[in-house]
C-alpha cells in the first residue's frame, strides 16, 4: 500500500527515554537491531545519539533470523543488562512471543516499538496503533477505487502515538512504574 507510513523507525530515542524514566539508574542498555532491515543503521544512529544524551551505553545484539534470539539473549546472560529496546521491525513484530517470553525469562525490562507486545506480555511500548494505519490504508484504497492517482495523494503520517504499560509485567519484574508514567499512559494493564 503506498503513501500510509506508521513512523516506527523514527521512535526509538523516545522508547530510550521512557526506559530511563523507568530505571533511571540504569547504565546498560541492549539494543535489539536486525542488521538486514533497511532502516538498522539509522535505527541504531538514533539510539546511539539518544543514549549518549542520557549518559547511558547501549549493547547491541544482532539479531536477523529466529534461530539468533537464544545466543542473544545468553548473551544479556553472560553480559547482564539493565534493560533492553526492541526496535522497531516486521522481523521483531513477528517473534514477539518468543522476545517477551525470553525477556521475561531472563527479568529484563523490555520496551518495544508497538502495543501488540505489551498486550502479549512485555513490559512496555511506545508508538503507532497498527489500526489506525489500517484504516488510513482503507481510505487511500477506496480512494483509489474512485479513480485518485496514488502518486496524486500525500503521503500520510501518523499523529498520535501511544505509550501502553504493563502493570502485571512491572510487578513480575519486581518494577515500580513511577506515577509520571503512569499518567502519561494512553493504557495500562492490569
Amino acid at each position: 500500500m503506498t503513501g500510509v507510513s506508521i513512523l516506527t523507525a523514527s521512535l526509538e530515542a523516545k522508547g530510550l527515554e521512557l526506559l530511563h524514566e523507568l530505571i533511571p539508574n540504569a547504565a546498560v542498555i541492549a539494543v535489539l537491531v536486525n542488521p538486514s532491515f533497511a532502516e538498522a543503521e539509522s535505527q541504531l544512529k538514533v539510539v546511539q545519539v539518544a543514549a549518549y544524551k542520557l549518559g547511558r551505553q547501549i549493547r547491541v545484539l544482532n539479531v536477523s533470523s529466529e534461530r539468533e534470539i537464544d545466543p542473544a539473549f545468553a548473551e544479556l546472560v553472560q553480559h547482564p543488562v539493565d534493560a533492553l529496546l526492541v526496535v522497531s521491525d516486521p522481523f521483531f513484530f513477528a517473534v514477539r512471543e518468543k522476545l517477551i517470553a525470553l525477556a521475561a525469562r531472563h527479568a529484563v525490562p523490555m520496551i518495544a516499538f508497538i502495543r501488540e507486545f505489551t498486550v502479549a506480555g512485555g513490559l512496555m511500548s511506545y508508538g503507532t496503533r497498527l489500526s489506525d494505519a489500517y484504516r488510513q490504508m482503507g481510505v487511500y484504497s477506496g480512494q483509489i477505487l474512485k479513480g485518485d492517482k496514488p502518486a496524486d495523494l500525500p503521503i500520510v503520517q501518523p499523529t498520535k502515538f501511544e505509550l501502553v504499560i504493563n502493570l502485571r509485567t512491572a510487578k513480575t519484574l519486581g518494577l515500580q512504574i513511577p506515577d509520571r508514567l503512569l499518567a502519561l499512559a494512553d493504557e495500562v494493564i492490569e
